[in-house]
């Protein structure tokens, strides 16, 4: 029942599952006006400029692109007057020059306007992603104890790229296309026929049309694909680590045929994948070519008729090719878009998530306090829960040492994360020095409380960076200081890197004991006014016990403690303790008191003492 560790079963309507979090309404249309309104934000103000001249680039190039096959057909036009002696070859070449020279830059802006862009993209990301990281940090601790396992990263990752994604495929793809295919109709009508601006700007929906009906269909069947990978991944796996459960019950055909099955199912959908991807690209180049042979054909005609001449003919072809250029990565870019949309949402989905206990906007700050503790008839009962705590009462003068005890889920860990409020009482108030915590900012409050957890969790950092974290700004004796009262300093000097030892993730690296001390010099550097234990000691053998029990009568001294235990024997020295039961306090007292009492906590007293005898006898 560590505070830091317990869980609820049930979340808050508020506090759901990062894997749960709902999408904020919306599809591509508001996705585009979110991206607008973060390139708006005034972190973003300096990239203003690079954004409007990225944008006037990709403008040229389409204008570009449309401009060098005209002047390519009318450098073969120059060329065939030459061989009639109309013209000079030097028109020719120089119109061939021109024409190839815009087609190059029309090919070589976009990738000045990506290099101008690249910050400002990964900025714009950045801010996004500092929201949601945040934003994800003031939510509760309801939401952070329910979340799956990098569900809230993968989140906030996606929808960062999303952000870059969307920017590239509608700005600088989709949206320069569309430009393009207006700029090539208007072209194509009045440079020299009507009719050819039409087939064009058919050829191209019909080809858009085409390519966004069988990606949809496409992407169903990807995700079945992806369905049967992944059960044909479980049963590989699953067979080839159970295998001494496998030839236990001779059972390797049976696998082997399930894997087969699994198999079959995935080539299956494999087929219909591969299949959908070859008929999209068939379409797709159908299309293309027969817009190709219409507008070739009718310029044909026109030629003949001597409306055109015989380089206007390579010109309307290759307008129409750059105009297909873009859209061979037309579905791809569509399921990336889509995705990004998704992506998109849920990132906001996760920054409209409203805390489930926030700071009331007339909320004071916790200054100097004395460690004064008051439970005024505070009750509250989990969401996933018929019992929680019942009027519980008592109060804890500064300095002063209580303990509480009990069976599991009797409510004693409930009690210390009311006391930092990471739930809200649901009757009766909590005070600090009179002060009711719902009145108090949560960063005044956390700062004046100290915790030492059953489990100390460490950053995969060094020794030194681990202790620091209650205080950053710390100077090296500050830190020694609280090294050597937590009885960790002279471990540390044994160590030959001393200080910068890295303890690995979680801190792994380490001991149980060594990381309890970890923690608490830790809370020794922060110098809390009040001090919570949540079974610092239970997880620990009694030889190791004993050397961090001194540490934490070293760091108790002074200070309001509270503390929650299951070994009696660390806590017989409190000034009050009180014993709990299914929420209700049934018993309160001295040591010497309850022991005279001969009541429930003289039986687990009793119990334990049983326990530590037959072990010495075991021993």
């Amino acid at each position: 029942m560590a505070v830091m560790t317990q869980m609820n079963a049930q979340a808050t309507a508020n506090t759901s599952t990062p894997d749960k979090i709902e999408s904020a309404d919306g599809g591509i249309g508001i996705s585009i006006a979110r991206i607008l309104k973060l390139l708006a934000r005034p972190e973003l103000a300096k990239w203003r400029p690079v954004m409007v001249i990225a944008i006037l680039l990709t403008l040229l190039a389409a204008v570009l692109e449309v401009i060098s096959p005209l002047l390519i057909g009318d450098a073969i036009n120059a060329v065939a007057k030459v061989n009639g002696g109309e013209a000079t070859l030097s028109a020719a070449l120089a119109y061939i020059g021109l024409g190839i020279g815009l087609r190059f830059a029309a090919a070589g802006l976009p990738q000045l306007r990506d290099i101008l862009f690249a910050p400002a993209s990964q900025h714009a990301q950045r801010v996004a992603c500092v929201d949601a990281f945040g934003h994800a940090q003031a939510l509760s601790l309801n939401f952070h104890q329910t979340r799956r396992t990098g569900a809230l990263n993968r989140v906030i990752e996606r929808g960062a790229s999303a952000i870059d994604y969307l920017i590239r495929f509608l700005a600088f793809n989709i949206g320069p296309t569309m430009v393009r295919l207006v700029l090539a109709a208007i072209a194509l009508g009045v440079a020299f026929d009507i009719r050819l601006s039409l087939i064009a700007i058919f050829a191209v929906i019909l080809y858009t049309t085409a390519t966004i009906i069988i990606t949809e269909w496409r992407v169903r069947q990807r995700r079945r694909m992806n369905e049967a990978d992944t059960d044909l991944r479980a049963v590989s796996v699953d067979t080839l680590t159970n295998f001494e459960t496998v030839k236990a019950f001779a059972a390797e055909s049976r696998e082997t045929q399930r894997f087969d099955r699994a198999m079959a199912e995935y080539n299956d959908r494999f087929v219909e994948a591969v299949r959908s991807m070859y008929l999209l690209n068939f379409v797709q180049a159908l299309i293309m070519n027969m817009g190709l042979l219409a507008v070739l054909a009718l310029s044909a005609w026109n030629y003949v008729q001597g409306t055109m001449q015989i380089g206007d003919l390579t010109a309307v072809m290759l307008v129409l090719l750059s105009l297909y250029a873009p859209l061979n990565i037309l579905g791809w870019a569509w399921r990336e878009i889509k995705q990004g949309a998704v992506d998109l949402e849920k990132l906001y989905g996760l920054l409209q998530m409203v805390p489930e206990i926030a700071d009331k906007p007339t909320a004071q700050e916790l200054h100097r306090p004395d460690g004064h503790v008051e439970f005024d008839s505070v009750s509250f009962t989990h969401d996933a829960r018929s019992a929680g705590i019942n009027g519980i009462r008592f109060t804890v003068e500064p300095g002063r040492k209580i303990a509480f005890v009990g069976t599991s889920g009797a409510g004693k860990s409930t009690v210390l994360k009311l006391l930092f409020r990471f739930y809200e009482v649901q009757s009766g108030a909590v005070r600090i020095d009179g002060h009711d915590v719902r009145d108090l900012t949560q960063l005044s409050l956390r700062k004046a409380l100290g915790l030492v957890p059953q489990d100390v969790v460490l950053f995969n950092d060094t020794l030194r960076a681990n202790i620091a974290y209650a205080r950053p700004d710390a100077s090296d004796d500050d830190i020694r200081d609280a090294a050597r009262r937590a009885q960790l300093l002279q471990f540390i000097e044994s160590l030959p890197q001393g200080w910068q030892t890295r303890v690995g993730e979680r801190g792994l690296k380490l001991s149980g004991g060594e990381k309890q001390r970890v923690g608490i010099a830790r809370v020794i550097l922060a110098n809390p006014a009040i001090l919570v234990l949540d079974e610092a000691t239970s997880a620990l053998d009694s030889a190791t016990e004993e050397a961090v029990q001194q540490a934490l009568d070293e760091a108790s001294k002074g200070r309001t403690t509270l503390m929650v235990a299951h070994r009696l024997s660390t806590i017989h020295n409190a000034d009050e303790i009180i014993v709990m039961q299914a929420g209700r306090i049934i018993e309160r007292g001295s040591h010497d008191d309850l022991l005279a009492k001969q009541g429930e906590y003289a039986d687990m007293w009793n119990r334990q003492a049983k326990r530590d005898a037959l072990a010495l006898v075991a021993e």
